[in-house]
């Protein structure tokens, strides 16, 4: 396989991924509307679509690396969206993932996007 095909696939596989990181909230909120036994089975099945996608990024070499409630470090792989509304001084955490991150085993093939909230002290 060329190197172009290769990356081709790659990047198809990171886009799969991450729409599919990205449904599971819309996901999880239509699921909060309905009844826990009506739910549960559609929760099941999309569990199963959610591991069948990871499955598909580690035959790839890849993982989501989701970082959600972590203390913010300049140095992680994410575009914070809200870094303007904070004090340098400010001590932040990662408040919500827009988008995952996607590594293979030692580079980050896509950086993820969040929005950060601030440590109360």
């Amino acid at each position: 396989m060329t190197e172009n095909i290769q990356k081709d696939y790659q990047k198809a596989i990171i886009e799969m991924a991450v729409e599919a990181w990205r449904f599971r909230r819309v996901f999880n909120k239509a699921m909060s509307k309905l009844e826990a036994g009506e739910s549960s089975r559609y929760i099941g099945q999309f569990n199963w679509f959610i591991k069948k996608v990871e499955s598909a990024l580690k035959t790839a070499g890849m993982r989501i690396v989701d970082v959600e409630g972590q203390p913010y470090d300049i140095g992680m792989a994410l575009s914070p969206l809200n870094i303007d509304d904070f004090d340098a001084d400010d001590q932040l955490y990662v408040e919500q993932m827009i988008e995952p991150i996607i590594m293979d085993d030692n580079n980050v093939m896509k950086t993820g996007t969040a929005m950060l909230g601030r440590i109360e002290k």
